[in-house]
């Protein structure tokens, strides 16, 4: 069981130091309810934790020793390099300690056995809005992760966004659905600005037309509350313009792209689960 924060801080160390470790290191530093004694960081590449250090005054050190010194290890690495950076950790993992996994497809399950012991892990499937504090994430408790351990974990993902807790069995479906999400509507959005160009619209006209429209379209699906469809056959009067444009989108198959998309990605995160 880790200590409760604002009685014994503790040491969080960082493994991997991509773009959603520098998300995550962001809203650590800015959220008022998280507070560490000090923030350890190691990275493959020296220009990353370089960044780290200078603006999150984070220290480099070596992976052993990261793990050693830390209460909570983040382990930020690709699925395939988990298996590395536990056996790093050989001889130094316990049950005082709290791993964070947000390597796509890697069960706790897998962690607990690699590790050796009985630590505590989290395993999380956050996505790339986390940049900017609208991030979305699914948090799935192991074996021996406690309360605490599991409240530290949802103030982390909760600077950057919004966190869930879910039965682990989820996290692949999530991990299409979610983590790979954005991508899915950057897309979208990157083909309504070509399909305008197409018909004669200005870049710029289109960009900020496209992303108004997208986010005030989410805007009225949340704050509405209304099933997608009654808001999309709200725009579409008979015989007008929006029915003619989705009657194409749906004779071109964008129901039936989506579900292959989504089945494809979730079958992958599965994949990188076997292949660790």
């Amino acid at each position: 069981m880790l200590p409760v924060l604002g009685l014994v801080l503790p040491v969080l160390g960082l493994v991997g130091c991509g773009k959603m470790a520098y998300a995550l290191m962001k809203g650590i530093s800015s959220a008022s309810s998280l507070d560490f004694d000090r923030i350890y960081v190691n990275d493959i590449d020296a220009t990353r934790s370089s960044l780290f250090v200078e603006e999150f005054k984070s220290l480099e050190i070596e992976p052993k020793e990261l793990i050693k010194a830390s209460n909570i290890i983040i382990i930020a690495v690709k699925p395939h390099q988990v298996g590395q950076v536990l056996e790093m950790g050989q001889g130094l993992w316990n049950d005082k300690k709290l791993i964070v996994s947000i390597a796509a497809g890697i069960k706790t399950s897998d962690i607990e056995e690699k590790s050796g012991v009985n630590v505590p892990v989290v395993r999380v499937m956050p996505n790339t809005p986390c940049l900017v504090g609208s991030g979305a994430a699914a948090i799935s408790a192991g074996r021996f992760a406690g309360v605490n351990d599991i409240e530290l974990v949802k103030k982390i993902m909760d600077s950057v966004g919004i966190s869930l807790q879910v039965d682990e069995k989820h996290m692949d479906a999530i991990t299409a659905v979610s983590g790979s999400g954005p991508a899915y509507v950057y897309l979208v959005v990157e083909s309504m600005i070509n399909a305008g160009l197409q018909v004669g619209l200005d870049i710029n006209l289109l960009r900020n037309l496209v992303f108004k429209t997208v986010a005030g379209s989410i805007k009225m699906l949340e704050e509405t509350g209304e099933h997608p469809a009654v808001l999309r056959e709200q725009v579409c009067s008979p015989g007008g313009t929006t029915i003619a444009g989705v009657r194409e989108l749906e004779e071109n198959g964008i129901r039936r792209a989506f579900f292959q998309a989504i089945e494809k990605a979730c079958l992958r995160s599965v994949e990188l689960g076997k292949d660790k």
